[in-house]
Parts: C-alpha cells; structure tokens; sequence
C-alpha cells in the first residue's frame, strides 16, 4: 500500500518540529530573558478608609514608611519600558486583618492586569499596620514666626494672625503630640504693612516637626495670614543725669555710657518726636562719692509711648558718674587714639588694646572742663629700632595751666616688614 507524502518520516518530522521548538525557546530566552528590576521611592495609597473614618474613628499607620521598595519580574522588552509613574501601590482596608490590624500592600503596573502572569510584583514591606483610635479634637493658638530680612531702616512691630487659633482633629496620640503650631512668615524686603500668606508648621514637645497628613483641621481653602506691622528704625542718644552731692574736696564732671546711643523703632510719626532718651536723676546716686560710680540703669521705663527698642536686651545700660577731687580730672584714652612716631621704615608695630588708659590730670578748672586729649597722646619710637616686645611711654601733649598725674605705658610688638619676595614665597607663588 503507497503510503502518503506527509505520513513518511513521521518520527524524523516530529523530532525536527520539536528540536524547532526548542531552538525557538532558548532564543527567546537568550535574547529576551526573564530578568527583575528594583523601584524604589513607591509611594502607597490608602483605599476604602472610610470603613473606619465614617465609624467616628481614625487610623494611624505604625512606624509608617515614607515609601515601599517594589521589585517587578518580567522579561527584558517589558522591563525596559516600566517607570515608577506606572507603578500603583495600594493597602485596601477591605483586606485588613482586624485582629493584627494589617493590611497586605499590593502593588500593580500600568496596563497590565493584576492576574497578568507575564508581570509579577514583590513589595517591600508586605504590609502596613494600622492603629485605629478614636477621633478627638483641640484647639491650639497660632504663633508667628518671621522669616528674612525687611527693608533696611526697617523692622517688624506687631503680628496678628487670622484666624487666631485652630482646631484640630484626629488620631487622639497624634493631637495629644502637638506642642505648639506656628505660622512661619517671610519678610524680606518689607517696607509697608501688608498681610502675608503663612505655612503653618507643627511641633512636638522636643520641637521635633511632626507629620499631621491624617489630621484635619477648620482652616478650610483660605489658609492662614498674618497681618505685618512695619515700624521704622532711629538711632537716638541716650542722656543722664545724677543725683547727690560728693565728698568734701569732690565735684562731679560728667558721665559716659556703654553703650552711647540705642536704635528705637516705631511709627514714622513717633520717631519724629524722638531725639534722645533722658533717664531721671534718682537713677545715679553719687551722694559722698568721692570716686567714680558705676550704675547698670534699665532704660526701658524711659522709652516714650509708641518707642521700642529694636533689640531688647540693649535696655540695660552700663552709666559711669565720674567724680573728681576738686581741680582733677580723669579722661579715659582709647589706645587706638595713640599716635605712632619715628617708627623704623623696616618695622611694623601692633598696639595692645585689651583695655582703654585712665588719664588723670590737675589744673585750672575752666583748663580742665574744655581739656580734649583725643589727639593729644602718643608714642615715640626713636630708640627701638629692633624687632621685639616693649613697655612704651605714652606722652600727653596739654596746654599751660594742666598737668597729667600718672604715668602711662604701652605694650608695643615690633616686627620685621616682609619684602615682595619674600611675601610671594610664603604664598607660594
């Protein structure tokens, strides 16, 4: 009997067939494996929340991870394709286990079903676990914080927030948490009143910033601002005046103050009316002195209506009543009004300035109210033509009629000039 063309060699055939099959498989899987690759920063969405808030209840996600890790198993050409944008990580409260509280987190790829074998999703965690507490409220106060610098002669002088305080509600742990709520403010560059938009910032009891996305509040759409008073700035002198009589033989001769002057703030009509700040006599006591008395004066109460001080701890002033034997004086001399002369043109001096000199001078009266030594004193450097450490002479230069009582010194370092050379070689140049 003929047998027909295609049932010849059927065995060699269905050999051939499977061999082509296998060639097909292991082409396929050369040139288009089955890899994984890693997608971290997921972000995961909550579903079906509303089977606890819509009980009077809320949730807290314990130890709640800012983001999942998902790793997806597909071949290379569908790998090569997948974004983090496409991936869609959801915790569904349907699937919570109500006596752990957890929730399996399942992550899926855009266009593809969750059935689809050809795409296979690992998330790490597996699960988030969920606290649920009953909802509470408070209401908390709002405090502002400025941010920046305003316009220079400028400072910020009263903030009123709107609204004034907040409710907020939620997980009972969570509200409980919250220390303070602060609405942050920037004023750089302000000139005029004006009202400013604020963030509102939420803090624990060690200031830590805390999380408050599963709390709500009553703010509704219009948010927080703040209204901003700007206040203009004055540097303004300050005036004292004593009280008493010295010792016999003593006479007072003045004052001086650290600091001498204190910016002020307020409005331009108030400042208009400030020049100085006079602080009453009963302040400085120099009954029987017969030496210098010193006095730390707050000068708060002496602040006109409508006057502040821009920075509040220059209140306290340090106010120096000098007293005198009768026909002296003392004068205190900065050491960097000290005049330098003949000093060598190979060397460089450098004064020591850790503290102002006391000059003290006798004379007549009338010499010794006008005596000014502002540039009258200075230090001869003739002899020390060496490189060293020296106690220098100070020389008071004063008219007839005065005379300086003590003898003043210096501590003076000389060192060598440095040439260019030189200069260029310890640069490196």
């Amino acid at each position: 009997m003929k047998e027909h063309k295609f049932t010849q060699h059927i065995g060699l055939k269905i050999i051939a067939l499977l061999f082509s099959f296998l060639l097909w498989l292991f082409v396929v899987n050369i040139d288009n494996p089955k890899m994984s690759k890693v997608f971290d920063d997921v972000q995961v969405t909550m579903e079906n929340d509303e089977i606890v808030l819509n009980n009077g209840s809320t949730y807290e996600i314990v130890n709640a991870p800012e983001s999942i890790r998902v790793t997806v198993h597909a071949r290379r050409s569908i790998l090569e394709n997948i974004k983090n944008s496409d991936i869609t990580a959801k915790a569904d409260f349907r699937e919570m286990d109500s006596s752990t509280g957890l929730i399996p987190i399942k992550a899926t790829i855009a266009g593809y079903d969750e059935n689809d074998t050809s795409v296979v999703t690992e998330v790490s965690p597996h699960n988030l676990q969920v606290q649920i507490e009953a909802v509470v409220s408070n209401d908390f106060p709002i405090l502002v914080v400025t941010e920046g610098t305003p316009r220079d002669g400028y400072v910020v002088g009263e903030t009123t927030v709107n609204p004034a305080k907040i409710t907020i509600g939620g997980s009972e742990q969570i509200v409980d948490d919250i220390e303070r709520v602060v609405a942050k403010i920037d004023v750089t560059g302000l000139s005029e009143d004006t009202d400013v938009a604020a963030t509102l910032h939420y803090y624990d009891g060690n200031g830590n910033t805390m999380n408050v996305a599963q709390l709500t509040n009553n703010l509704g759409d219009k948010g927080v601002t703040v209204s901003v008073q700007m206040l203009r700035t004055k540097k303004v002198a300050l005036k004292f005046n004593v009280s008493g009589t010295p010792a016999s033989g003593y006479t007072y001769t003045g004052w001086s103050s650290e600091p001498e002057s204190v910016v002020v703030c307020g409005t331009k009509e108030a400042l208009s009316e400030v020049d100085e700040i006079e602080v009453n006599a009963s302040e400085i006591d120099i009954s029987g002195a017969s030496s210098r008395v010193e006095q730390t004066v707050d000068i708060s109460p002496y602040l006109p209506d409508g006057i502040k001080l821009v920075d509040e701890t220059t209140n306290k002033v340090a106010v120096t009543a000098m007293v005198e034997q009768e026909g002296g004086r003392t004068i205190t001399l900065p050491v960097g009004a000290i005049r330098v002369t003949n000093l060598a043109e190979n060397l460089k001096v450098s004064v020591e300035s850790d503290a102002d000199l006391e000059v003290q001078f006798t004379g007549k009266e009338e010499l010794l109210k006008k005596l000014d030594i502002q540039n009258a004193a200075s230090i001869n450097l003739k002899d020390y033509t060496e490189p060293g450490v020296y106690e220098i002479p100070v020389n008071i230069e004063v008219d007839s009629g005065v005379t300086v009582m003590n003898s003043l010194t210096v501590t003076v370092t000389l060192t060598e000039k440095k040439d260019e050379a030189e200069k260029a070689a310890e640069s490196g140049h």
